[in-house]
């Protein structure tokens, strides 16, 4: 008997909970459906939620998006995408593209691993390409810098695929159980002989002395222009591949508004706030989030301009806010605003004007 509203997925009878990935079926892209022209050397969310574009050398130029695209009679409407525009067909050593998720520590602590009761690492995901060849995939412990790695195979041109990997249990490196990054799921697009020289590390072991073992065999997706990969219906459980946990619009939401969220945007064009008339020449307002975030959030996005009333009075227009005032939390960000002079000890009405506050908790 399947309970439902008691912990179990409807769909399998299984413990709900068990996909440790965020928003594994692109559904939440909070930032940007597409955005065009990487090709800067670093790391960056750029659309779907939680999915981080990792950069290393010159690789060309890529443009990200998430497309209504997915399997056929998989319930999934959604795939996140990688398209080259300018190739890299002469791959330099320290060339390096990867897609990754993050997770804390405090999250994987039912993997026992570095245990003698450890867990394997059963990973799911649906993947298109008009490359065919080999693929790697790679966990990363960060807080005890070892990894393992295993290769997939694209057989068909332009074909959706499900594939399945279990990687082995590691008994050596016990996740740290906070709030911090502790592993990473990476998947690769092309890599330099600096990560593919050695042997392909399928069992668990030191990251340190053996970068050239964590990508050996990636096919190189970057030699052509209008060469793609596209990826959704990710999971990672303990043990076994169970079928994809689906949930809620507004539960993967939240989920990612832990990380990053929205505070104000200048798509809305609403936002009215409370704030007190602190001194002749600031004011300022809290600003509460709607869900708590993973730490204390950094402002990004910060072109917000408010108009500010005073006694029912228009004080100042498109007041510019002043994100050097750091009065933030997980729950929520103080922000000032530089007005030209009013009655100090005043509350004030603050609405929105222009531009937009987003906050940013990722790992």
């Amino acid at each position: 008997m399947t309970v439902i509203g008691h912990g179990y997925d409807d769909n399998v009878g299984a413990p709900a909970y068990r996909n440790l990935i965020i928003n594994g079926g692109m559904s939440v892209a909070q930032r940007n459906p597409s955005v065009p022209v990487i090709n800067a050397y670093g790391s960056g969310y750029y659309t779907a939620d939680r999915w981080l574009y990792t950069q290393d050398n010159t690789v060309g130029t890529w443009t990200q998006s998430v497309e209504n695209d997915a399997p056929t009679d998989s319930g999934f409407r959604k795939s996140l995408k990688m398209f080259c525009t300018t190739a890299n067909s002469s791959l330099d050593a320290g060339d390096f593209i990867s897609i990754d998720q993050r997770l804390e520590g405090q999250n994987l602590q039912h993997f026992l691993k570095g245990t003698s009761a450890a867990k394997k690492f059963a990973v799911s995901f649906w993947v298109k390409s008009n490359v065919t060849g080999t693929y790697i995939i790679n966990l990363r412990d960060t807080d005890n810098t070892r990894f393992v790695a295993s290769s997939y195979s694209i057989s068909a041109s332009g074909i959706w695929e499900k594939k399945t990997i279990i990687f082995p249990a590691d008994t050596t490196g016990v996740f740290d159980n906070d709030n911090a990054l502790s592993l990473s799921l990476q998947f690769a697009l092309m890599q330099g002989s600096t990560y593919t020289s050695g042997t392909l590390s399928t069992t668990w072991g030191s990251e340190t002395g053996n970068i050239a073992n964590r990508f050996v065999g990636q096919t190189n997706l970057g030699a052509s222009a209008n060469n793609y990969w596209q990826v959704t219906g990710v999971q990672l459980e303990p043990e076994v591949v169970t079928p994809f946990e689906f949930e809620p619009y507004e539960t993967t939401l939240r989920k990612c508004q832990r990380y990053y969220q929205i505070v104000i945007d200048s798509a809305t064009n609403f936002y009215q706030v409370i704030g007190s008339q602190y001194s002749a020449n600031a004011v300022f307002a809290r600003f509460w989030f709607p869900t708590r975030m993973r730490a204390v959030p950094n402002p990004v996005d910060n072109t917000l301009r408010v108009n500010i009333y005073s006694a029912g009075v228009l004080s100042e227009a498109n007041a510019v806010a002043n994100f050097a005032f750091n009065y933030a939390d997980p729950q929520g960000m103080g922000v000032q605003f530089t007005t030209a002079g009013d009655t100090a000890g005043r509350a004030v009405h603050l609405d929105w004007a222009s531009g937009s506050l987003h906050a940013n908790a990722e790992l």
